[in-house]
């Protein structure tokens, strides 16, 4: 089945339905950062235009429609502004609603931050649930966590609405049941000795001091928020933003060694690692890590979107009809 992306960012959502057996023909992503990302990885066509300038019959026909929507009107991060996002984000969502009316794939997968469930009293989703079953889709929804459902030791909690045409499809697809997590931070680090030094803090950072009587213990990350240090107790990596880009600090910190001299963000390639990304995914060396954080913070945990996509594939997969003369 063929499978149609939009709000692509770097492809991790096409990246695991193509780990699931699928095949994505058509991308489009705005960014062109994001995009140039995309085209170092993947041989899809990518259109690098405003979705609201891309007219639906401009687009391939598709099975399943892939969309990891803009989250920042729905973010607690963000101003909650959700339909009534200044920028226009928020309305973004009806970009996607005038193209599957018209394309009407058999499934739909949307991605977006858990607070899109309660942004407005929950007045926000239920207008994308009652847009959804207006054309015809039979809707099921869940709130995943990686560290629960991609054996990936960072908190992240996403929702994600899986939508069929078809009902007996529908009844046949549940989401992933939980995983042990048996993947440590320590599995997602680069080898220390070949970190860069732009990586590391020194005595000209203005908080260093506050940074080396805090970051001491080489099982945690944490997180400069201003005024402090804030450990991330868990073992597992905070969430990853978009923020990245905006500013070094806001990145992970680390202390592998424990000493005054090796305190550290991580980089771009294990932010990556975090998410799940291969390590044969491509960041391509032109590139500024202001851009590759971003796009990283931005993207989806690559395992998640995997697990939910093999069990869309048990969901819609056809059964063979008998032989007529093998019966007999």
């Amino acid at each position: 089945m063929k499978c149609a992306s939009f709000f692509a960012g770097v492809g991790g959502i096409d990246l695991g339905f193509d780990h699931a057996g699928f095949e994505t023909i058509y991308a489009n992503e705005i960014d062109k950062f994001a995009v140039e990302t995309m085209r170092a990885n993947f041989n899809f066509f990518i259109d690098h235009r405003d979705i609201n300038e891309v007219q639906t019959s401009e687009i391939p026909n598709f099975d399943i429609m892939l969309a990891g929507f803009p989250c920042q009107a729905f973010s607690v991060a963000g101003y909650r502004q959700g339909f009534e996002d200044e920028k226009g984000r928020g309305n973004l969502y009806f970009e996607l609603e005038r193209i599957f009316s018209k394309k009407k794939p058999s499934v739909i997968l949307l991605e977006n931050v858990k607070n899109l469930i309660g942004h407005d009293h929950g007045n926000t989703f239920k207008v994308i649930l009652e847009s959804l079953k207006s054309h015809g889709y039979h809707v099921k929804h869940k709130v995943l966590n990686a560290c629960e459902y991609g054996n990936i030791p960072q908190n992240r909690e996403r929702i994600y609405v899986v939508c069929f045409k078809d009902i007996e499809a529908y009844n046949k697809f549940s989401f992933p049941l939980p995983i042990q997590l048996d993947t440590s931070i320590n599995d997602l680090l680069e080898d220390e000795k070949d970190i860069d030094k732009k990586y590391f803090y020194t005595e000209k950072t203005p908080f260093f001091s506050q940074l080396v009587e805090d970051i001491k213990d080489a099982k945690t990350l944490y997180q400069w928020r201003r005024q402090y240090v804030r450990a991330n107790k868990s073992n597992m990596c905070p969430t990853l933003t978009a923020n990245m880009g905006t500013g070094g600090h806001n990145v992970p910190l680390l202390n592998v060694r424990g000493q005054s001299d090796t305190i550290r963000k991580l980089t771009p390639r294990e932010c990556f690692n975090f998410q799940g990304f291969p390590q044969y995914f491509i960041l391509p060396k032109n590139m500024s890590n202001a851009n590759l954080y971003k796009q990283a913070g931005n993207s989806v945990v690559v395992p998640v979107i995997e697990r939910i996509a093999v069990e869309i594939k048990k969901a819609i997969q056809i059964e063979p009809v008998p032989n007529k003369l093998e019966i007999a």
